[in-house]
């Protein structure tokens, strides 16, 4: 038998995995959770969330936090109280951990140092959405694994009853409000370092409507991507593959400064792999995506954050080269593109700074997404605010983005409303909740999990968009939930 890699009984003395990012490794529920200020009688349903959680200590010490297992958290809201239950995804790696008792998986996506052999490698740690009934639990490099929205039992890996075409499944699935449809797709879709993108649309009751294979000019990640009424658009970031550095052990990601940011545009429905165009913008990092839209001109307009450096520092480029992460400052901006313009180099005049702080994980009213929106909701970052920065640097922790605040954003005014949750807090990605029998754009809640660096424990903290500097509610956790990926709300049926 091989002799597997040593393990440590303990996690590695590095920031990821230390302070607040210390790793939980929690299963659980709590009842009749603690409430301060009152939560509306109307608001029923579930924030599902889920964090990258490791439950061993990993052979790679200095291991990113988007490795870890994933750690599935739903908040049940009804009649003004809260309840609380958390359970890991069932993974084949974490299954097999929990038989060996220490970790098996090797560096991020990179099979070549795994200790065994994977079938499916993935940790199913990067969102959880609700369709058809169950949850899926993502993480862009598998299909997803399916849940049960109650108990929150795994039941497995889901390949839509074997329709589904790829190796690979997207994080940011899109939902159309008019039909329940998903929009999804998958990038190095046949394997490690391939170029191949698979694009498919899988109707609401999950039958696979249209797939178009699709070659990418770059092997690099497609983390987010845009939908609109007529078109899908793929934001590619300049985080290159390179499949003889992951055989020789390598990472599976590399910065490109080289390399350009580029956006892939077609038609929505009806496609083919030469129907795509590939625009180029000069290299920079695309983050996530806030919406996009078509003007009454059909030209694209898609919200988008941009740094102008490598967010992910953790990941340099071929030389060890990569930013401070304090000097890392990512902005909401819109870019315009015409569709059928054969000229593919975007300029300086079609892009558009539409804020100024640091901000990004944004977020805007899901009834409104494919169309024209006004309201973007979002974490930002400015020191200006009050936040304590000497009292809570000892429990930060580290390897990952620092958020102090929510801002609303008005596109129509351009005016930004600030929500601050005090001075030891860090915020993680706010939910959206429409306000019962409203049809107005933004008008209802925004949920979101906060970090208290006091207290070293979490809360829920709840405002309403008509008076967002307040806060209406705050549920306070019996529990420390550390830094944590993407979530949705769910409303009850």
């Amino acid at each position: 038998m091989a002799t597997l890699p040593a393990v440590q009984s303990h996690f590695p003395n590095r920031p990821q995995f230390q302070g607040f990012m210390k790793p939980c490794g929690v299963e659980g529920e709590a009842f009749n959770l603690e409430i301060q200020g009152k939560i509306p009688d109307e608001i029923d349903g579930t924030f599902y969330r889920v964090m990258p959680d490791p439950q061993f200590s990993p052979f790679i010490e200095n291991d990113p936090w988007f490795n870890g297992d994933g750690n599935i958290s739903a908040f049940k809201i009804k009649n003004g109280r809260a309840s609380f239950k958390q359970r890991y995804v069932r993974t084949e790696k974490l299954t097999r951990e929990r038989e060996a008792q220490r970790a098996l998986l090797g560096k991020y996506r990179n099979k070549y140092t795994d200790a065994v052999e994977f079938k499916i490698r993935t940790t199913a740690n990067t969102n959880v959405v609700h369709f058809n009934g169950k949850l899926l639990a993502l993480k862009e490099d598998a299909p997803p694994y399916a849940m049960d929205p109650v108990t929150l039992e795994t039941l497995g890996l889901h390949d839509f009853d074997g329709q589904l075409p790829s190796l690979t499944f997207t994080a940011h699935p899109k939902f159309d409000p008019a039909t329940g449809e998903m929009i999804c797709f998958g990038y190095e879709a046949k394997g490690d370092g391939t170029p191949d993108i698979c694009y498919y649309r899988i109707a609401a009751d999950g039958t696979f409507l249209e797939t178009v294979w699709l070659v990418s000019p770059v092997v690099a990640m497609i983390h987010d991507f845009a939908v609109t009424a007529n078109h899908v658009v793929f934001p590619i970031m300049p985080q290159v593959c390179d499949i003889d550095r992951l055989k020789a052990g390598g990472e599976h990601w590399q910065w490109s400064p080289e390399t350009p940011f580029y956006i892939g545009v077609m038609p929505r429905v009806g496609a083919t792999a030469d129907s795509v165009k590939w625009f180029r913008h000069p290299n920079c990092f695309p983050g996530h995506v806030a919406n996009a839209f078509e003007d009454d001109k059909g030209q694209l307009v898609i919200d988008i954050g941009i740094s102008p450096t490598n967010v992910f520092f953790w990941w340099p480029d071929a030389n060890g080269n990569s930013p401070s992460p304090e000097t890392i400052v990512s902005r909401l901006s819109r870019i315009t593109l015409d569709p059928a313009s054969e000229n593919l180099d975007i300029t300086p005049e079609q892009v558009k700074t539409l804020q100024s702080s640091n901000s990004e994980f944004y977020r805007i009213d899901d009834r409104f997404a494919f169309g024209r929106h006004r309201h973007v909701f979002y974490d930002a970052m400015d020191p200006a605010l009050g936040t304590n920065f000497p009292a809570i640097a000892p429990n930060l922790g580290g390897g990952y983005p620092l958020y102090n605040s929510l801002e609303h954003l008005d596109l129509e005014t351009g005016k930004t409303e600030v929500y601050f949750p005090g001075p030891t807090h860090m915020v993680q990605e706010p939910v959206f909740i429409p306000r019962k029998g409203s049809t107005e754009e933004g008008d209802g809640y925004l949920l979101a999990l906060v970090n208290n660096y006091a207290t070293m424990g979490s809360e829920l903290h709840l405002v309403d968009t008509k008076n967002f500097g307040e806060t209406l509610a705050k549920v306070v956790l019996p529990i420390r939930l550390r830094h944590g990926l993407h979530g949705n709300w769910v409303d009850s049926a």
